[in-house]
């Protein structure tokens, strides 16, 4: 049970966490300001700003970086998941979202037509724009220079 709990004094564990939960607090801090709702379901959505994968890939590469080198494969390792983290949130999951809102509004039109048809929606807010996965690196840089 004691080495259990050494889990909670790994600072890199503890730096890429915050910058998720940072990140996800702030997409419901900033839809409050907008919207004037307070939807705590942004805490576990995904999409949005800032990206919290892009937070907590980076915040997790810069732990890494400050443990165990900046010139260490491990290091090395953690920059390159998080450029395939990052790339993959703002492509792939990206265009996906782009493909679930073409296919809900040709459902939606078709659903008057043809009654047996889910009115069930595709979720939308996947990925995230360039300036998202920006936002959400620098914070998890920050985080990770913090902790």
């Amino acid at each position: 049970m004691r080495d259990f709990a050494t889990i909670f004094d790994n600072k890199i564990l503890i730096g890429a966490v915050l910058a998720w939960l940072i990140a996800q607090t702030l997409k419901v801090l900033i839809n409050l300001a907008l919207h004037r709702t307070l939807d705590i379901g942004f805490l576990f959505s995904s999409g949005g700003f800032p990206s919290s994968h892009s937070a907590t890939v980076s915040a997790l590469a810069i732990g890494v970086g400050k443990t165990s080198g900046w010139d260490s494969p491990l290091f090395a390792i953690a920059v390159v998941l998080a450029m395939v983290v990052m790339y993959d949130a703002a492509g792939v999951r990206r265009a996906a979202g782009k493909q679930a809102e073409v296919i809900n509004q040709i459902v939606e039109g078709l659903y008057h037509q043809l009654t047996h048809l889910s009115q069930e929606r595709l979720k939308e807010l996947i990925g995230h724009n360039p300036i998202e996965v920006g936002a959400g690196m620098i914070l998890g840089i920050i985080v990770g220079f913090l902790v």
